[in-house]
């Protein structure tokens, strides 16, 4: 598949990782992530949920995890471009002063497999910071039960003056 650099979420590995969001959501919560359409392929699946009105985060295994998906939503309310997004430590997502509180839910969510109605603040990339409201953050697994890293979606956020 020849993809765009503008549009990199297309790409082979990450419409891999959109099923294994999609999936691990449903196996966590008894709920679909976003309605599919009978006979959605792949691709239309990741292109809907990167344009999706709400905010999709994905972060990896690694002791320091890299947030390596986040759509459009997210994209623009942390204020970067993709390429920067998927090598970012998730951890600059949370202020320093934040960060302890994240781990402690992340740790939480890990343990139990997902947490609903998290509410925190988040620190854009230009030094916004917002409260996100109503998060469910899970754990991204495979059919096997594999932990690939974990994921949170909001549809509520406001800025902080």
């Amino acid at each position: 598949m020849n993809v765009e650099k503008s549009q990199s979420w297309l790409q082979p590995q990450v419409l891999e990782h959109v099923q294994l969001l999609l999936y691990s959501f449903h196996h966590w919560t008894g709920k679909p992530l976003m309605p599919i359409a009978d006979r959605q392929s792949p691709l239309e699946i990741a292109n809907s949920l990167f344009n999706a009105n709400f905010v999709v985060v994905s972060h990896g295994t690694q002791a320091d995890p890299i947030l390596n998906y986040g759509n459009q939503k997210a994209l623009d309310l942390w204020q970067m471009d993709w390429a920067t997004f998927i090598t970012t430590p998730s951890r600059y997502t949370a202020e320093p002063i934040e960060r302890s509180e994240r781990e402690q839910l992340l740790a939480q969510a890990k343990s139990q497999g997902y947490i609903s109605n998290y509410r925190g603040i988040r620190i854009a990339s230009n030094g916004d910071r917002f409260y996100i409201n109503q998060a469910i953050i899970w754990n991204v697994v495979d059919k096997n039960g594999k932990l690939w890293g974990q994921a949170a979606t909001f549809s509520n956020w406001e800025a902080i003056a």
